[in-house]
């Protein structure tokens, strides 16, 4: 022990220290830790050995190992386009955004009065994709460019116009990223939809109803689509163009061309590569399609006071409302991401951009005039930063010899190569790039030619405005710029405020250690698609991870692909329909799914293709065993899955789930384990343990990735071996199984630099940090239940009236004096908190999570104010306070209603603004 360095992450990252432990085991009458989880977790599902994982290191060893690991990948100039280009993050945005609790520990901004500062910046996202593309109305962001594609051809497929018959076919055409075009078969099949690759000049049968085009396309080629899209439209048929943000200042938007959807990566807008991620996508579409577009659109409404504020216009919580008859399964969006493009704008404006985009183009055209005159020909009559160049017979010999110069380029055949050029190229490393093909060609090399690319054709040539707002051309000098970031941030609450107490969503500590590597060049950097052995680092980063996963898990093997819980859903529920029709049992499509189930599972459950059949809970909140047996044994011939979270929704840990999990089986169904509770499994049980099949794991939960304000999200999932087969695979790498489904995500390894985060977290806890993570927070849950009683009642508890990691308080007998459970949410953000999460999974109920980063002084100030508030509850059920003008319907009290001139309430300012004496504090 001597030598071992005393300062351990263990103690960094776990709340409570050891004195704190005792006196909160003092406090739930529990005689130690252990004695606690044995009364919480059930003895039959208890692992029977610690977790096999390499010893904790500390932060400094960690970081220094990695940088010997992030050497083993090469960073060269990567110019193979695809979707993904590198990009110039200005260092305000890098180090006051992506670098920033402020900005990437905050929740998705449910709860508008504290999300001011993020819905801005989130508007700011939709005002400039809606800008750049000439669409009426877009989203503040979804996953990755081939999932929103996605998401375009399944809305267009419900909004094709009505006629005699439903149309079934949609067309992409064959100059689309081929990522793109894999996901789209993924997601269609299930609903049985055909993808159908063809020529975009190909004619329109009467089966199709929709048609996606790239623009520019796969190679780089701008063709004018405004004929094609007005054939398409004479057909029935409706139109999706994929494009590039950068393009369109200067190329005439799809809105004007006639597009019905545009989709694309604002990747290259200041977000670094990172090997796949995370970036936001982008989509918009006309306003005829609102209510029907996937993720959530910010809007602009007022406050009580008129004045105005920034809301959730439409968001992604429908799942919890339709459930299975929800159009999408999507959650987690790239909030963080999709505001650091949004502040890319801000800060360049709509001249800075189009700038950036005029340099690259002339470059492109002076790197294509060069090849010319050594003799290779440019295939691409227009284009925009992208060349097609022919090289008959030679082509692998000149990307061989570009890599060998540290340049990467798109091989596409013995006789032809793609060039894609971006903001950081330079005219150095272009001469270089010249000077390969000249020596390929046996001539001299020719100088680049400073001049600007001639004018695109009218048809081509941008005319319209973009970015006019005020906010997209004010904050241009990096003062001011700063502020404007930091004046949002204010605006907001993330964990550098308080603690975020969400019941389901784990807001644990996403320590500086683990995310300080995501910036690191080495990382964030690489191509997705660069050659294997120039991502060496990544490799081993990914083995170890999935090494660590499968011994958590107890599962054999896992894919890193789905890049958010919910499309770890429905990965998860593809992989289990791949292996019945690998054994002649496609027929299996009944999913049973507990009414307490999180709504993306019912809605990726349908996404995937099956029929979802509802298991009743019992009054204790476990699934009713009885009504499970029954219902498996009425579809014992067609059962595909079950679908359960474990510990469950309500908080406990079910005695009977090996039972249900046997059930399933012996009527030829396989397990699916949500994973959004694993943070209470790690080092005491595991989804093997209790008989699941599948699972997804949240790593932006159990394993620290932060929340980023709305994403990113990773769900990774881990399968038993016989359906290792099936997991996920990808056009452009060798990822997956022997049978793999199609590709679930853009890149091979989905958000790939994010997996650092989860890595590092592993690491420096090992095996017994992230079994004490566990303890913790089964201990912290435990204290609050045990302080709030008398005061609260709890739901849902076990025979022993312990709870797992989170509990359910239930507020619906104040509602007969008119007290419901949002103003109680609302009045939690005077005392300085964000609420827990509101009526769900119960209506009229909060569910809590501590998670094992509070200390017990962040935990005591939370249950003095949910104290406090349940007095004041009481002052309105004896009629003390006025049943409409009391602290509680009138919250929150902003800064502008305690300080305005006018106060007419029976209550004082201070008790609206200051009702503890350590909220003044703050």
């Amino acid at each position: 022990m001597s030598f071992q360095h005393p300062d351990r992450f263990e103690h960094r990252h776990l709340g409570p220290g050891p004195a704190e432990v005792a006196q909160m085991l003092a406090v739930v009458k529990a005689p130690s830790l252990d004695a606690l989880v044995d009364e919480v977790v059930p003895r039959a599902i208890r692992l029977d050995r610690p977790l096999s994982l390499p010893p904790a290191q500390s932060e400094f060893d960690y970081l220094r190992q990695l940088r010997v690991m992030a050497a083993r990948n090469r960073v060269c100039t990567s110019l193979i386009g695809l979707g993904y280009f590198d990009t110039i993050t200005p260092p305000v945005i890098l180090r006051n955004v992506f670098e920033n609790p402020g900005w990437y520990t905050p929740y998705t901004p449910y709860q508008a009065e504290i999300a001011q500062g993020r819905l801005e910046s989130l508007l700011n996202f939709q005002t400039m994709v809606r800008d750049l593309t000439g669409m009426d109305v877009a989203n503040a962001s979804l996953l990755d460019e081939p999932t929103a594609a996605a998401e375009a051809m399944t809305l267009l497929h419900r909004v094709q116009p009505k006629r005699g018959s439903v149309r079934n076919t949609f067309l992409v055409s064959s100059r689309t990223w081929p990522q793109t075009r894999a996901v789209l078969r993924s997601r269609a099949e299930p609903l049985g939809l055909t993808v159908r690759e063809v020529d975009p000049a190909a004619a329109f049968d009467e089966d199709v109803f929709g048609l996606l085009v790239q623009y520019p396309d796969e190679c780089g080629r701008v063709d004018e689509l405004s004929g094609l899209i007005a054939r398409a439209h004479e057909a029935g048929v409706l139109v999706t163009v994929a494009t590039d943000l950068l393009a369109l200042t200067l190329l005439t938007p799809p809105g004007e061309l006639g597009a019905d959807v545009v989709v694309g990566n604002s990747q290259r807008f200041g977000v670094p590569l990172g090997y796949g991620g995370p970036h936001a996508a982008f989509f918009a579409t006309r306003d005829a399609y609102v209510r029907q577009v996937p993720g959530r659109i910010i809007g602009v409404s007022v406050d009580s006071s008129g004045r105005p504020a920034y809301r959730m216009a439409l968001q992604t919580r429908e799942q919890h409302i339709r459930r299975e008859k929800a159009t999408s399964n999507i959650c987690t969006a790239q909030a963080l991401l999709a505001n650091m493009a949004a502040m890319y704008a801000v800060y360049h404006g709509p001249d800075g951009l189009r700038a950036i985009a005029a340099r690259v183009r002339a470059l492109a055209y002076a790197l294509g005039a060069a090849l010319e005159t050594l003799g290779f020909r440019q295939l691409n009559d227009e284009f925009f930063d992208t060349l097609q160049v022919a090289t008959p017979g030679r082509a692998a010999a000149i990307a061989s010899a570009a890599v060998e110069a540290g340049i990467n380029l798109r091989l596409i055949d013995a006789d032809s190569l793609v060039i894609a050029l971006d903001e950081t190229v330079n005219v150095e490393e272009l001469t270089t790039l010249v000077g390969v093909f000249a020596a390929a060609a046996g001539v001299a090399p020719v100088a680049l030619v400073d001049a600007d690319a001639p004018a695109y054709p009218a048809a081509l040539t941008r005319r319209s405005q973009y970015l006019t707002h005020r906010v997209f051309n004010t904050h241009h000098s990096e003062t001011a710029m700063m502020r404007y970031i930091r004046g949002l941030e204010r605006k907001d609450i993330g964990l550098g405020e308080s603690m975020i107490p969400l019941g389901s969503c784990t807001m644990k500590l996403n320590a500086a250690a683990e995310i300080l590597p995501v910036s690191w060049p080495e990382f964030s950097r690489l191509h997705p698609f660069a050659p294997a052995d120039q991502a060496a680092g990544y490799a081993q980063m990914f083995a170890e991870l999935e090494r660590a996963l499968c011994e958590t898990t107890g599962l054999s093997a896992v894919s890193l692909q789905p890049n958010s819980g919910a499309q770890g859903e429905l990965a998860g529920l593809l992989v289990i329909r791949a292996w019945h029709k690998s054994r002649g049992e496609a027929h299996r499509t009944v999913v049973l799914i507990p009414s307490s189930a999180h709504g993306t599972n019912p809605a990726s459950a349908v996404m995937a293709g099956m029929h979802v059949v509802v298991v009743a809970t019992d009054p204790r909140g476990y699934v009713d065993v009885a009504d499970l047996r029954a219902k498996a044994e009425a579809h014992r011939n067609d059962l595909a899955a079950l679908m359960v979270t474990y510990p469950s929704t309500h908080g406990v840990y079910e005695e009977t789930i090996r039972e249900i999990c046997a059930i399933v089986h012996e009527h030829g169904g396989q397990v699916y384990m949500d994973g959004a509770n694993m943070n209470a499994q790690v080092g005491l049980t595991s989804p093997a343990s209790i008989g699941a099949d599948i699972c997804h794991l949240n790593l932006h939960k159990t394993f620290a990735i932060p929340h980023g304000g709305g994403g990113p999200g990773m769900g990774p999932i881990g399968v038993a071996a016989h359906l290792a087969p099936f997991l996920p695979g990808h056009p452009l790498a060798n990822v997956g199984g022997t049978h793999a489904i199609a590709p679930v995500a853009a890149a091979p390894w989905g958000s790939a630099s994010i997996l650092l985060i989860s890595y590092g977290y592993i690491r420096m806890l090992g095996a017994q940090g992230l079994t004490n993570a566990t303890r913790v927070a089964i201990l912290n849950a435990n204290y609050i239940t045990s302080r709030l009683e008398g005061h609260y009642d709890v739901l849902y508890t076990n025979a022993r009236g312990r709870v797992a990691h989170e509990m359910i308080f239930d507020l619906r007998a104040f509602k007969a004096a008119g007290v419901e459970e949002i103003d109680v949410a609302k009045r939690l953000m005077d005392y300085g908190f964000h609420a827990p999460t509101v009526s769900f999974p119960v209506p009229g109920t909060l569910m809590i999570e501590p998670t094992e980063s509070e200390p017990k002084a962040e935990i005591d100030r939370f249950c003095d104010a949910m104290i406090a508030i349940r007095g004041e509850i009481a002052d309105v059920v004896s009629g003390k306070a006025d049943l409409k003008d009391n602290v509680l319907k009138n919250a929150p009290h902003t800064a502008a209603a305690v300080t305005d001139d006018e106060w007419s309430h029976p209550y004082s300012r201070r008790q609206a603004a200051f009702p503890l004496p350590w909220v003044q504090a703050n």
